[in-house]
C-alpha cells in the first residue's frame, strides 16, 4: 500500500464523540437531503400504522412524565401549608398525610404508565426499524447479484462492504433510537413550555431568555471543535492504515530492516492524533460546563423571582418547586434535538450511499425468449468482436476466432494484452461494444446467463475459497455430488493426500481467507472444484502458478485427461506449459497478432518466438 493511500482508510464504526454524544463530531452531509429523506420514508410507508402508534405512545409516555413535577408540587404545597399553620399554632392545624399519600400513589401510577407506554413504543419501533432494514438489505442483496462485473471492478470491496454493513447499520440505529428520541424530545420540550406557562408566564420568560446564550455557546464551541474532530479522524485513519500496513507486511519490514523507521512513523502519526484528539475532546468538553453555568444563572433568577412571588402570595411554593424541576429539564431535550439533527444528517448520508448502489445500472436484461443449451458441445466463435473499458480507448478490435469443440486454445501475451478480458467476454461478465460471440451457433446474448456460465468451469490464478469445510468448497460447483465423486475429484487434482493429512480431513474448516492452507494447497482445491463441476468448456488462468514443479507435472496430466474432448482456454505466462496446445493465440494490444501451434509459431520467429526464447534465456541466466 502506498503512503498516500493510507489517508483513504477509515476504521469501520469508529467515530470520535464529544461528551454530549456527538455535538462536536464532524458530520458528513448528504448531497440531496430532501430527495434521500423522501425516498427513505418510502421504505417506512408500508408501516405507517405502526409509526402512528409509536407517535401516540411516545406522546402519552412523555405527557405522563411531564405531569409528575406539577402534581408533586401540589404535595409540597400541602406539606408547606400544614407546617406553616402548625408553626403559627393555629388550632386544629395538621399536615394532611392522607392527601400526600394520595399524591404519591398518583405519581407512582403516572411513572408506571409512562414506563409502560415507553416500552410499547420501543417494542413497536424495534419491529419497524428491523423490518425496514430487512427490506433494504434484501433490496441491496438482489441488486448486487444483478450488477455487472464492471461495477465491482470500479469499486473497492471495502467501499461496497461499508455501504452494505456500516451504512445500513447506521440507518437501523437511527430508526430504532434517534427517531423515537426526536419525537420524545420535541414533545417534552413543548410540554415543558406549556406546563411552565400554566405555572407562571413571568418565570417562563426568564427561562427562555437563557436560550440565546445556549445557542451562542454551542454554535461557537461546536464550530471550533469541528476542525479538531476532523483532524482527529484524519489522523486516526492514517494511524489505522499504517498499523494495518505494518502488520500485513511485517515480514517484508523485518527482512529489509525497516522496523525503526516504522516505529518512528507510528510515533509521528500518534503524536498528531494525540494533539488533535485532546484539543477536540477538551473544547467539546467545555460545552457541558458552560451550559450548566448558564442553567445555574437561570436557576438563581427563578429562585429569587419565585421567592418574591411566593412571599407576595402570587404563586405557591409547590409551583415554584415544580417550575425549578421543569427549568432543570428544559435544556435536555434541546441538546438531544441538536444531537439527533447531526445523527439524522449522517443517516441520510448513509442512506444516500445505499441508494447509489440501488441506482446502479444492472446487467442487460435477459431476452424474454432466452435459450437454454441442454447439452453444450463447446463450439465457440467470435465474429468482429469489439470491446473497450473506456470510450475512445479500444482494447479489442475486430477479433475473429473459430474454436472447434474439444480444441485446446492457449492465450498468451504481455500484461494488459486483453487475455483475461477475452475470458470475461466469453462468460458475458462484460457486454460487447460490437460483434458477436456464439456457443454452438447460439449468440450468448440469447442464452440465459445462468445456463451460459454453467457451461464454463474456471480455475483462476487468484484462488477463492469460502468459510466452510474442504468438502463443501470442492462441491461448490456441483452441490449434489456424492462423497465418492468429491474424493475422486480431489485425487485427480492431487489434493487428496494433503487433505487426509489434516486433523479433520475433508471436514477441515477453512478459516477467513483460508490462511490455514498454503497458496498451493488452495490452488489444488480450486482445481478439484473445476474437475468435479465437469463443465463443457474449461478456462484455466495460470491454474498452476502457485504449485511446485513436481505437483505441476501431476496436475498437467490430470488437466490433460480432464480437457480431453472439451473446449479449453488456457491463459499462460509460463509458455513451457502450453507447448502441447492445439492452437495458440498470441495477443497484444487487444489484437490476435499470431496464431498457430507451438512449432508453427516458433518457425515463424515472430512475437511468440521472442517471448518464448526470452523466458528460457532468463531461466538459463538464473541457472548460471
Amino acid at each position: 500500500m502506498m503512503k498516500g493511500e493510507r489517508m483513504k482508510k477509515r476504521p469501520a464504526g469508529n467515530h470520535s464523540m464529544g461528551p454530549m454524544g456527538g455535538m462536536g463530531r464532524p458530520v458528513e452531509k448528504p448531497k440531496n437531503f430532501k430527495g434521500t429523506f423522501k425516498r427513505l420514508l418510502g421504505y417506512l410507508k408500508p408501516r405507517s400504522l405502526q409509526l402512528v402508534l409509536v407517535f401516540i405512545f411516545a406522546v402519552l409516555s412523555t405527557i405522563f412524565s411531564i405531569l409528575s413535577p406539577k402534581i408533586m408540587g401540589q404535595a409540597t404545597t400541602k406539606l408547606f401549608e400544614g407546617l406553616m399553620l402548625k408553626l403559627k399554632h393555629v388550632p386544629g392545624a395538621h399536615i394532611d398525610f392522607a392527601y400526600i399519600q394520595h399524591i404519591v400513589f398518583v405519581l407512582i401510577g403516572l411513572y408506571v404508565a409512562s414506563a409502560l407506554f415507553a416500552y410499547i413504543q420501543q417494542y413497536i419501533m424495534a419491529g419497524v426499524a428491523q423490518k425496514t432494514v430487512y427490506d433494504l438489505r434484501q433490496a441491496i442483496s438482489r441488486k448486487l447479484s444483478s450488477l455487472p462485473l464492471k461495477f465491482f471492478d470500479s469499486h473497492s470491496h471495502g467501499e461496497i462492504l461499508s455501504r452494505v454493513t456500516n451504512d445500513i447499520d447506521n440507518i437501523a440505529a437511527t430508526l430504532q433510537q434517534s427517531l423515537t428520541q426526536l419525537i420524545t424530545s420535541v414533545v417534552t420540550l413543548l410540554g415543558i413550555i406549556v406546563m411552565m406557562l400554566t405555572i407562571s408566564p413571568m418565570l417562563t420568560l426568564i427561562t427562555l431568555i437563557t436560550l440565546p446564550l445556549y445557542a451562542l455557546v454551542t454554535s461557537r464551541i461546536a464550530s471550533r471543535s469541528q476542525t479538531y474532530f476532523a483532524a482527529q479522524q484524519k489522523s486516526l485513519g492514517e494511524l489505522n492504515g499504517h498499523v494495518e500496513e505494518m502488520f500485513t507486511g511485517h515480514q517484508v519490514v523485518k527482512a529489509f530492516g525497516h522496523e525503526q523507521e516504522s516505529i518512528e512513523e507510528f510515533k509521528t502519526i500518534n503524536q498528531k492524533l494525540y494533539q488533535a484528539g485532546w484539543k477536540a475532546q477538551f473544547i467539546s468538553g467545555i460545552i457541558m460546563p458552560l451550559m450548566t453555568f448558564i442553567g445555574n444563572i437561570g436557576y438563581v433568577l427563578i429562585c429569587v423571582v419565585g421567592g418574591i412571588m411566593v412571599s407576595s402570595r402570587s404563586i405557591t411554593i409547590g409551583d415554584v418547586q415544580a417550575f425549578i424541576q421543569y427549568s432543570r429539564q428544559f435544556t435536555h431535550p434541546i441538546v438531544q434535538v441538536a444531537n439527533i439533527a447531526n445523527v439524522i444528517q449522517s443517516t441520510i448520508a448513509s442512506a444516500e450511499r445505499v441508494f447509489e448502489i440501488l441506482d446502479e445500472l444492472e446487467e442487460v436484461p435477459e431476452s424474454n425468449n432466452a435459450k437454454f443449451i441442454e447439452f453444450p458441445k463447446g463450439h465457440v466463435k467470435l465474429e468482429n468482436v469489439k470491446f473497450s473499458y473506456k470510450e475512445d480507448f479500444p482494447l479489442i478490435e475486430n477479433m475473429n476466432i473459430d474454436i472447434k469443440p474439444g480444441q485446446t486454445i492457449a492465450i498468451v501475451g504481455p500484461t494488459g494484452a486483453g487475455k483475461t478480458t477475452l475470458v470475461n467476454l466469453l462468460m458475458r461478465f462484460y457486454e460487447l461494444d460490437g460483434g458477436k460471440i456464439s456457443i454452438d451457433g447460439v449468440d450468448i446474448k440469447e442464452i440465459k446467463r445462468g445456463n451460459l456460465r454453467s457451461i464454463f468451469g474456471m480455475v483462476l490464478q487468484d484462488t477463492w475459497l469460502f468459510n466452510g469445510t474442504i468438502r463443501e468448497n470442492i462441491a461448490y460447483g456441483r452441490e449434489e455430488a456424492s462423497e465418492e465423486e468429491i474424493i475422486q475429484a480431489a485425487g485427480a487434482a492431487h489434493a487428496d493426500h494433503f487433505i487426509r493429512t489434516l486433523p479433520d480431513g475433508y471436514n477441515t474448516i477453512l478459516n477467513e481467507e483460508a490462511s490455514n492452507l498454503s497458496q498451493g494447497q488452495k490452488q489444488l482445491l480450486t482445481i478439484a472444484r473445476a474437475i468435479l463441476a465437469d463443465p463443457a468448456i474449461l478456462i484455466l488462468d495460470e491454474a498452476t502458478s502457485s504449485v511446485d514443479t513436481r505437483t505441476e507435472v501431476y496436475i498437467q496430466k490430470a488437466m490433460a485427461a480432464l480437457m480431453e474432448g472439451r473446449t479449453s482456454f488456457v491463459i499462460a505466462h509460463r509458455l513451457s506449459t502450453i507447448r502441447d496446445a492445439g492452437l495458440i493465440l498470441v495477443m497484444n494490444d487487444g489484437k490476435v497478432i499470431e496464431k498457430g501451434s507451438h512449432k508453427e509459431l516458433m518457425a515463424k520467429g515472430g512475437f511468440y518466438a521472442d517471448l518464448y526464447n526470452s523466458q528460457f534465456t532468463g531461466a538459463d541466466l538464473e541457472a548460471v
